[in-house]
């Protein structure tokens, strides 16, 4: 029987490190040691503060454990508390009796051990640098722990610049003796998984993916295996960065960093064989803080569309996809569920482990590469933010470089993928995403062209076997849980065939006739998008000037006078438009014999995509107001009147209408609306030229 009561202890620095014979064992899965500067600062000040108080007892926080063996604690959380005590320790000259090791990582054991303990050296920062060099001179690069020795430096600054010499020797014995830590000892006969899983519920503990970790390095063993997928999970939880300028190694990536060369997880190189050379003067050299700052920039860094969590809930999707007994459609990407989903692998072991840390490291370098991010500046006119570009290495340098050039795949890519993620910003959402890993898992790579067919594809699955269907659509045509997969996955592959021929669109959006139960955004970005195509495959790139049949034609099936290319060259998919306005306003819609009713504005007709940081009273003035405030008098488009194609259209046809002799306040009305209904209509029915 599983016991439920946690014992604990209240203990001081003294018991923790000096009296109670123990050794504290930080695990594989935990983090290293990573605590910056102001974080060490703040932990020594604020005991200084409790000491120049005259406080009793001074409480650090908690440390929870579990006993392995005799006196052998591993340690659960707490660590990087548990790791600064004791560079703070040393730092003060008191030289910790119980050890700190750490499992499967010699850097950091070796590391901490070799620090310097002398208080003679606190009267001199440079004395201290050149004791703290010596110390490591004898030691291979590759065994020394960074996060370590910046820790132990910035706890030996904090103690020169906050504690004055006069009182040093009281503080230390404050430090041993006042501050006290609370101590849970896990107790052997205690589940684990169980207790990391309360203790997260009450925020307490290890985040939930930290505890997935742990139970992957649990059923691996050896220690090398161990340590490779530690390292994997680690340098994949950085979202923002390439992975390739993690693991610099072309056993890995090739000699470009293009090529994804493992086909199974026993092929990564051991740890220690895929460090990089780091110099000594980059360990010590002042500021520390300075060095680090340095080579965080040289990172090429991005926002990432998901965090990892929710990727995990993906990778684990592609990796179970091979069972027969699993359903794609009942698994939940939302990482809420992320312990319960990874509860359901009937088969947790080694085996499943080393796949999972391999497809892990596989969609991560798919994820980086293969699909847009976004870069880390605002929208702004002019310039797309969206990025479609891989990690590349040549003889001198490292940079990012275009997918596929500057070729149509390359554009269609880009719109593609960045249309679907500002239709599906919720990270439960990205059906997507998923479908776009797991074709590039089963795909040759280097075949730009056909994996941008296929997310075309998809986009016009999504748009004719889901949002055409009313049976997976909920009573606002919000497609419901499960439909994408139940349309998309079938016998646990990919069937982008397309099974609707109704394309009945007024029959559930409307056409004026009555009011609208919704339109999704989903809807307007792909009409966007198919209108953007359009103009790639007929016009871009072409000298054609505005009498040319060609462009006439284009202008002719958009239902409106030519109003330039420029707003299509420049078109991308802004994530400022969240925001669905009636062009004519919804307060207008009395419905006597001047005005539109609210049946005839709510369907497609009638709605414009716009930016969500447009001023809300706009969704209140006509349509011929908007236009003034939309676009200024030279005819240049603000950035919020592109956020959508069909929107340009829209103003286009209000003024055209301003030139045919309507009366005031009529430049947009019914017939305008269903005409230009039926043009978008027929525009998701373009036919474009095939790659």
């Amino acid at each position: 029987m599983k016991t439920s009561k946690l014992p604990l202890d209240e203990l001081s620095i003294n018991q923790i490190y000096n009296e109670e014979q123990a050794t504290y064992e930080v695990p594989i899965y935990q983090r290293n040691y990573a605590w910056e500067k102001e974080e060490v600062n703040d932990l020594i000040q604020d005991v200084y503060d409790a000491f120049s108080a005259n406080k009793p007892v001074y409480y650090i926080g908690t440390l929870v454990s579990f006993l392995k063996d005799d006196n052998v604690y591993e340690v659960i959380d707490g660590q990087q508390r548990l790791t600064t005590i004791n560079l703070s320790l040393k730092a003060l000259g008191i030289t910790p009796r119980n050890k700190l090791t750490f499992r499967a990582r010699k850097r950091s054991d070796i590391t901490i051990n070799k620090l310097p303990i002398n208080i003679d050296l606190l009267k001199d920062y440079y004395e201290r640098k050149k004791q703290l060099e010596k110390n490591f001179e004898q030691i291979d690069i590759q065994l020394k722990e960074r996060g370590i020795i910046n820790g132990y430096n910035f706890a030996s600054e904090a103690v020169n610049e906050i504690v004055p010499i006069k009182n040093l020797t009281e503080f230390k014995q404050y430090f041993l003796n006042q501050v006290h830590i609370i101590h849970y000892k896990v107790p052997k006969d205690i589940d684990l998984n169980h207790y990391f899983e309360i203790m997260n519920s009450r925020g307490e503990q290890l985040e939930k993916h930290e505890i997935i970790k742990a139970r992957f390095i649990e059923v691996l063993d050896d220690d090398v295996a161990k340590e490779k997928f530690n390292q994997v999970w680690e340098y994949c939880s950085e979202m923002n960065i390439y992975i390739q300028q993690k693991y610099k190694n072309p056993t890995l990536f090739g000699n470009h960093y293009t090529d994804f060369k493992l086909t199974d997880f026993d092929q990564l190189p051991a740890v220690d064989k895929i460090l990089g050379k780091i110099k000594i003067a980059e360990l010590l050299n002042e500021p520390i803080q300075d060095v680090n700052k340095v080579g965080k920039e040289k990172l090429d860094s991005f926002q990432p569309i998901i965090d990892f969590s929710n990727f995990l809930l993906v990778v684990l999707k592609v990796t179970r996809m091979h069972e027969d007994d699993f359903k794609p459609s009942e698994f939940v990407l939302d990482d809420k569920e992320l312990l319960r989903e990874f509860d359901k692998i009937h088969r947790f072991d080694k085996d499943f482990a080393k796949q999972f840390g391999y497809n892990l490291l596989k969609a991560k370098f798919l994820l980086d590469n293969y699909m847009v991010h976004h870069d880390n500046d605002v929208d702004k006119p002019g310039s797309n933010p969206w990025k479609l570009q891989f990690w590349y290495k040549d003889d001198k340098q490292e940079y990012v470089r275009n997918l596929d050039g500057e070729s149509k795949a390359q554009n269609k890519l880009l719109q593609l993928l960045s249309m679907f993620e500002v239709t599906f910003t919720a990270r439960q959402r990205k059906n997507y995403l998923f479908y776009c890993l797991q074709y590039l898992f089963d795909h040759d790579l280097s075949d730009i062209e056909r994996y941008s067919l296929f997310v075309s594809d998809l986009a016009k699955k999504y748009f004719h076997d889901i949002y055409l269907i009313p049976e997976n659509l909920n009573a606002i045509n919000v497609p419901t849980p499960g439909s994408f997969d139940k349309m998309i996955v079938k016998q646990q592959t990919l069937d982008l065939t397309i099974q609707n021929h109704d394309n009945n669109f007024e029959a559930i959006y409307g056409n004026g006739e009555e009011i609208s139960k919704g339109i999704p955004l989903f809807v307007f970005n792909y009409l966007d998008y198919i209108i953007w195509e359009k103009y790639l495959e007929n016009l871009k790139g072409e000298q054609t000037k505005e009498t040319s049949l060609q462009r006439i034609e284009f202008f002719k099936h958009l239902g409106c006078s030519d109003f330039g290319l420029d707003v299509f060259n420049n078109f991308y998919f802004s994530r400022t438009r969240r925001s669905l306005e009636h062009f004519y306003p919804s307060a207008n819609a009395i419905g006597d014999e001047t005005s539109l009713n609210q049946s005839q504005i709510n369907c497609l007709g009638n709605y414009a995509m716009i930016g969500n940081d447009v001023n809300s009273s706009g969704s209140n003035w006509s349509p011929k107001t908007k236009l003034l405030h939309y676009l200024d008098s030279s005819g240049k488009i603000k950035l919020v009147s592109v956020a959508s194609l069909k929107f340009m259209i829209m103003m286009q046809i209000c003024k055209d209408n301003e030139f045919k002799n309507r009366p005031n306040g009529l430049e947009w009305n019914f017939e305008d609306i269903k005409e230009h209904q039926l043009k978008m209509l027929s525009a998701l029915s373009f036919k474009v030229c095939k790659l």
